[in-house]
């Protein structure tokens, strides 16, 4: 048998995992798929994004974020408006629907954050997110051959 337990793809993804099902099972009240609160959650950080900007930020490729934004808008979580700015774009808007569960889905974002660093010292979340930042800095620079803006 592979000796497993150390390999840090292991732990990453068994995290990601179960954080997806958290976080799925306490949003389906709102009709939010374990995917969707990404999308919800970058535009309560910048509302009027475009879906470029969305995907670009969020390193989701641009087909699977406009499925994700289509669902929402069909949710009624967000609208999509065609840009002034540039007509070939469509800024996306929080609507008052998505902005009153704001709190709920950041508390439930922050709730996870919580129970992972249980036992963890100051300095050992610090370490931990400066670790994993690098990490992600590096697949960013593979994958992307840029840097990630933070």
């Amino acid at each position: 048998m592979m000796e497993t337990r150390n390999s840090i793809p292991r732990w990453m993804s068994l995290i990601y995992r179960i954080g997806q099902s958290y976080i799925g099972d306490r949003l389906k009240v709102y009709g939010i798929g374990k995917g969707q609160h990404i999308f919800l959650n970058a535009l309560y950080r910048e509302d009027g994004l475009t879906q470029e900007e969305i995907a670009d930020y969020l390193k989701i490729d641009k087909g699977t974020t406009a499925k994700a934004l289509k669902k929402l808008e069909e949710q009624g979580y967000v609208t999509r408006r065609v840009s002034e700015k540039d007509k070939r774009c469509n800024e996306v808007f929080l609507t008052e629907k998505a902005l009153a569960i704001k709190e709920d889905v950041r508390g439930v974002l922050a709730s996870w954050r919580v129970l992972l660093t249980k036992g963890l010292t100051d300095e050992e979340r610090e370490m931990a997110l400066n670790i994993l930042e690098k990490m992600g800095h590096n697949a960013a620079e593979h994958y992307t051959g840029e840097r990630l803006d933070v």
